[in-house]
């Protein structure tokens, strides 16, 4: 099972970021991928809310939120949809203080399944694309509100 992760240092409390992020209605906010997010059941903080997320590309994406853990800073979601062929896709998205000095780690991973031919090139795209994308945007915006 492949496992995709990027992880990032964000200039500004842990807290800031996670309450930037935390709504799972919130990634075209934040997330240049992401064009716009529609909660089709559920809302931003309910666990099992589920969204469809249009990409850039026009592509869709449907997930579910699982966890949603405000004392771990924490949110974890499932595919139900998604145009990229993985199957069993389940990702965390996590933010943790870096207490030396007051700014904010954060890491997202995913673990799922894909066939064979598919593995690298999916692991690449979603930790180098997706998450390592969507940490350095993150840093961009509270650098330049900072």
């Amino acid at each position: 099972m492949p496992r995709a992760y990027a992880s990032g240092v964000v200039p500004a409390s842990a807290d800031a970021v996670w309450s930037h992020i935390r709504d799972f209605d919130s990634l075209p906010k934040w997330h240049p991928a992401i064009t716009a997010s529609e909660l089709t059941s559920g809302t931003g903080a309910e666990v099992g809310a589920v969204r469809k997320l249009t990409l850039g590309d026009g592509g869709i994406v449907v997930e579910r939120l699982l966890v949603l853990d405000d004392p771990d800073r924490s949110l974890t979601y499932e595919f139900l949809e998604n145009p990229f062929g993985a199957r069993r896709y389940v990702a965390t998205l996590r933010v943790a203080p870096v207490t030396a000095t007051g700014e904010a780690f954060v890491e997202w991973w995913a673990e799922f399944d894909a066939d064979a031919a598919d593995e690298k090139r999916l692991t690449d795209f979603f930790a180098d694309g997706v998450y390592g994308g969507g940490i350095g945007a993150l840093r961009e915006h509270f650098a330049a509100a900072g």
